[in-house]
This record gives structure tokens, C-alpha cells and sequence, in this order.
């Protein structure tokens, strides 16, 4: 009886502690009605494998920069996945959720939409260079108030010089509005290591191949041939950042080689895999 009796308080325990993890989560989700004081806020968190932020949205421009680790990010058009070295422009008003993967370090910068009168208001993961790096992780050690005239000032203004010349890389996956292709898509997505073709996705909806092929570029822009490697390396880099070795991952995503899933790798992150693994970041600025 004492034994189950602890079983219970154990699970009980378990409980409260994913509620004060759900509630410290929301807590931690700046801005969502406020605005700032200054043109930007600079805030560096570590979150934990698996985590995951509900639905909601701010009202200033976020930037999330991961320093090691991936992010998984969703809104209403498009999955995106974020690993080291690169950062994604969630415009004011945005809506997203996000989950964890891997031991996550990230800077995130809060920014008042009308800092610079061009900053965009698209939604879009971009390479972060070294300079604008150190800028960022220089404004998370500010305090709350920084003085007019001061070096942290100034580096906030540099910080959004460098915001004007951001250049948008594909790292995203436009997902479907028809119900029947998005359902395809998730079957897709839950067995990448088929060798899907489109005669696959005729066949299973039961159209033509030509149907098929003008319906999904006209649902997500892309053809079928080129969503599918954004979804299988977006996915690798996911599962490397979980533990798995490059040969698991290679096999996982589809590919049958270490080396033919290697140069695909470093052809799209512009890293090899092993140096993903060991965050090991080369720039391809």
C-alpha cells in the first residue's frame, strides 16, 4: 500500500511539475500585448529537448538565433526548421508555435516593427554572419535600461543596420490548405525513408501524375520532387540534433549512402553533417 501510495504522489508530482513548465513557458513568451521601451530587447534562454511553445504570437518583430540545437517552428502556412548558425524573421503579429530538439541555446531579439522603416514583414529563416552574431549575443548581457549615447546604443543600431540586409534561405516547407494533399504530405512525412516518387502520389489520391504535379505546386510553390528534400533534410537535421549517427539519418531520410546523403547535406546547410553534429559551424556568407 505505501509503495503505490508513492506511486501515485510520483505521478502526481510529475503532473504539477509539466504545469509549471506549461505555465513558465507562457510566462516566458515576451510581448505578446506590450510593447518595448527601447527599439530592441535581447533575451538568451536554453530550452530543453522536446519543449514546446502553444500558439500564440507578439506584438514586435521576433528574431530567434539558435547558437546550438534545432528549433522547430510552425505557422499557419509553413513548417520551419532552424539549426546553428541560422536565425528566422517572425514578423509582429505572427502566429507560431515551436518545439524544441535537442538541448537548445538560443538568443532571441524583440524589435519594434517600425525600428527601421524597411524592415521587411515576411516570414523567412536567414544565414546569421559572424558579425551580426556577436552583436547579438553582445545585447543578451544588457541590462534592462540602456543610457542614450551609450556602447550598447550604439550596438543596438547596428544590430538594426545589419536587419536591413537579410537574405531569406529555404529552410522552410510550405504544408498544403487541401485536406486530402496535406494528408498525403504527413504520410510522407512518417516514412521518409520510402522512396517516394510522383507516380506514388498519383497512384495513392488516385489522379494523373500531371494533376498531381500542378496541384501541389499550386498548393505550396513547389514541385513534389523538391518538397520532399526540404522535408527530408529539415528532418535530418532534426534527428541528428537528437543523437542519431549520419548513417542512421541518411538511411531514415531515404538516402542509401553515408556519402550521397553527405553531399546532399553540405550542398543545402552548407555544413557537412559531422560538423553539424559537432556544431561546428563553416559560414556560407
Amino acid at each position: 500500500m505505501i509503495i503505490i501510495n508513492i506511486i501515485y504522489c510520483c505521478h502526481f508530482v510529475s503532473i504539477l511539475l509539466q504545469y509549471v513548465k506549461f505555465f513558465k513557458l507562457v510566462a516566458n513568451m515576451f510581448f505578446q500585448k506590450g510593447s518595448l521601451d527601447d527599439s530592441i530587447k535581447s533575451v538568451k534562454h536554453t530550452y530543453v529537448h522536446g519543449i514546446e511553445e502553444p500558439v500564440h504570437s507578439h506584438q514586435v518583430v521576433q528574431l530567434l538565433h539558435i547558437i546550438s540545437g534545432v528549433i522547430r517552428v510552425y505557422t499557419d502556412t509553413n513548417c520551419w526548421v532552424i539549426p546553428p548558425s541560422r536565425g528566422l524573421w517572425i514578423p509582429a503579429g505572427t502566429p507560431h508555435s515551436l518545439i524544441a530538439v535537442g538541448t537548445v541555446e538560443i538568443r532571441t531579439l524583440f524589435i519594434e516593427p517600425l525600428a527601421r522603416a524597411d524592415l521587411t514583414n515576411v516570414c523567412g529563416i536567414f544565414q546569421v554572419g559572424s558579425l551580426l552574431r556577436e552583436l547579438i549575443i553582445a545585447a543578451s548581457e544588457f541590462k534592462e535600461e540602456v543610457a542614450r549615447g551609450s556602447r550598447e546604443e550604439r550596438i543596438q543600431e547596428l544590430i538594426l543596420d545589419e536587419l536591413r540586409l537579410l537574405h531569406f534561405t529555404d529552410f522552410n516547407v510550405p504544408m498544403p490548405k487541401d485536406k486530402i494533399l496535406l494528408n498525403f504530405c504527413n504520410r510522407v512525412s512518417d516514412r521518409l525513408d520510402h522512396p517516394w516518387e510522383l507516380p506514388d502520389a498519383a497512384q495513392l489520391l488516385s489522379v494523373s501524375e500531371k494533376t498531381i504535379s500542378r496541384k501541389f505546386h499550386s498548393e505550396t510553390g513547389l514541385s513534389f520532387g523538391e518538397w520532399l528534400r526540404r522535408f527530408r533534410i529539415l528532418k535530418s537535421m532534426e534527428l541528428l540534433a537528437s543523437g542519431y549517427t549520419v548513417l542512421d539519418t541518411a538511411i531514415a531520410v531515404g538516402y542509401d549512402s553515408h556519402s550521397s546523403f553527405s553531399t546532399m547535406f553540405k550542398k543545402r546547410v552548407g555544413i557537412s553533417p559531422n560538423n553539424f553534429v559537432a556544431n561546428k559551424v563553416e559560414s556560407t556568407v
